[in-house]
């Protein structure tokens, strides 16, 4: 099929509304005047229509062809984007990557790296979303992302790169106002058990669904985050463990109470992982700011 409109005669439309003339132009694009008198003629012949109004002296384009250049625009840009791509591809750096961030990491720890990423001025999309339990495992076995960060539990073998973060310290806390609060002594497991446990939901689709955190108790509340998680608990719906680094201040205002438990909940190390074939200039420089990072 024939396109009348061509990125060529739009690049040419472009300089000669910015050069207000057909002369001046033409150097711009470095082609003769008659050059670009032909292509905007045929241009105009071929749609039908007049994109300047040949009164004056300089080119002064239609409402018909100021429409042509403010919508084609975005032709010419994305054409431009798309050749910095192909570029870039072959240069190894990639067009997209995709990260998985685990509900236990905080936003702003990769919002950073993301910002530090930005400053290369490399044209690749970058997409952030968050998973939870085994969902950022998931993630990668069904290639929805490039890599995941903040990953815990059985670790798989053999196709992944791994690199631990830290670890993480559990701490079981209540609502200021709520009955276990003024509670002096350990909390024994048939004392906490009258109450709502707060958990969050696994995130995974296709792996098998894990639970964290679970304990007997009168009812489960499910959530899908850890800020979820903690703001249900600060609000006194129910109780549970939460990570110490995402409930510091909370502790340190009042809002929630560190409880002496006899229910253990170890400290558990964290990950990122990627697949161990995946070699783009984005994802390794990710990686390597990532080991930069302290998470916790």
């Amino acid at each position: 099929m024939h396109h009348a409109i061509t990125l060529d005669a739009l690049r040419i439309l472009e300089a000669i509304y910015r050069k207000g003339s057909f002369a001046e132009a033409a150097k711009s694009v470095f082609k003769v005047p008659s050059a670009l008198t032909y292509t905007m003629q045929k241009l105009e012949a071929d749609l039908g229509v007049d994109l300047f109004d040949r009164k004056g002296q300089r080119a002064v384009l239609t409402e018909a062809g100021l429409l042509l250049l403010k919508e084609g625009q975005s032709l010419l840009d994305a054409a431009t984007r798309l050749e910095e791509k192909i570029q870039q591809v072959e240069s190894g750096w990639e067009t997209k990557l995709v990260i998985a961030k685990d509900t236990i990491i905080q936003n702003n720890f990769v919002l950073n790296i993301i910002q530090q990423f930005c400053a290369l001025e490399k044209q690749v999309e970058v997409t952030m979303f968050e998973e939870a339990l085994g969902g950022g495992w998931d993630a990668l076995h069904s290639q929805r992302c490039d890599i995941a960060i903040g990953v815990t539990g059985e670790l798989p073998k053999g196709q992944y790169q791994l690199h631990q973060l830290g670890e993480v310290e559990f701490v079981f806390a209540v609502a200021r106002d709520h009955p276990l609060a003024d509670y002096v002594g350990i909390l024994e497991g048939q004392q906490i058990q009258h109450y709502p446990a707060v958990v969050v939901a696994d995130s995974a689709r296709t792996l098998p669904a894990r639970s964290s955190g679970l304990f007997q108790s009168k009812q489960v509340i499910r959530v899908h985050s850890m800020d979820a998680k903690r703001e249900a608990q600060i609000a006194g719906v129910g109780v549970g463990f939460l990570p110490l680094h995402l409930i510091k201040e909370s502790l340190k205002n009042g809002e929630l109470v560190a409880k002496s438990t006899a229910l253990h909940r170890p400290p558990i190390p964290i990950y990122m992982a990627w697949e161990k074939h995946k070699d783009g200039l984005a994802l390794q420089w990710f990686i390597e700011q990532c080991k930069r990072q302290t998470w916790l």
